[in-house]
């Protein structure tokens, strides 16, 4: 195999590498989800008090991802015994139970495929990266945290929502959208719009309503 180190970081809009690993839920590949929205997110090692906690908020809402039809799978370095373990610790301590895969990926084959990892780095002390990808294997975003600051899983969860509103390019999520806020129009092309006697700014700047009937995320 290629040295993954040589690899440039994926960009919005490139198709994501596949794999297949094993997980908590059984041996995974990433084509399974092609059909579907997925969150791909790795968190720098189980028994973590952060990533423990984002854990147990992600496991709480998955029923929220499941209603905008997004999978959720979680990756880190460790092995496949340590995430079960670690899954029973969240079960035992927190009464929560977590269904999503958890992924191992032991020799950072995934994370530097990702580019979650530096070229010149050698563990995965720095690894919480979260990847947005759509159900055709495109990523359409992605976010980054140090180790000392947890996700918000609202936010996630807007992003989400505004990335399936705006994907038929008909619309733009403009700032703290969500779902059931105005939207922006799709700024026009042409200088005729521009030079009508609306006002200055509707050529470019907007607002429409949210149609789509998502409110349940607001």
């Amino acid at each position: 195999m290629e040295d993954q180190r040589e690899k440039p970081p994926l960009r919005i809009g490139d198709r994501v590498p596949g794999f297949a690993a094993r997980s908590t839920q059984g041996p995974v590949e990433l084509a399974q989800f092609r059909g579907r929205w997925l969150i791909l997110f790795s968190h720098p090692a189980d028994f973590t008090p952060v990533c423990t906690s984002e854990f147990v908020a992600l496991a709480s809402a998955a029923d929220r991802f499941r209603a905008l039809d997004c999978a959720l799978m979680g990756l880190s370095v460790d092995s496949l015994y340590a995430h079960i373990a670690w899954i029973r610790l969240i079960w035992d301590r927190f009464g929560v139970r977590v269904d999503f895969p958890i992924i191992e990926d032991p020799t950072l084959e995934i994370a530097r495929a990702y580019g979650m990892l530096g070229r010149e780095a050698y563990d995965a002390a720095s690894v919480r990266a979260t990847y947005y990808i759509d159900p055709d294997g495109i990523l359409r975003a992605t976010a980054c945290y140090p180790v000392t600051v947890g996700r918000s899983i609202d936010e996630m969860l807007r992003i989400l929502a505004a990335l399936q509103r705006v994907q038929d390019g008909t619309a733009l999520a403009p700032a703290d959208w969500k779902p059931g806020c105005d939207l922006l129009r799709t700024p026009e092309e042409q200088i005729e719009k521009a030079l009508s006697p609306e006002g200055s700014a509707d050529w470019f700047y907007s607002t429409i309503p949210d149609t789509s009937g998502s409110g349940s995320e607001r």
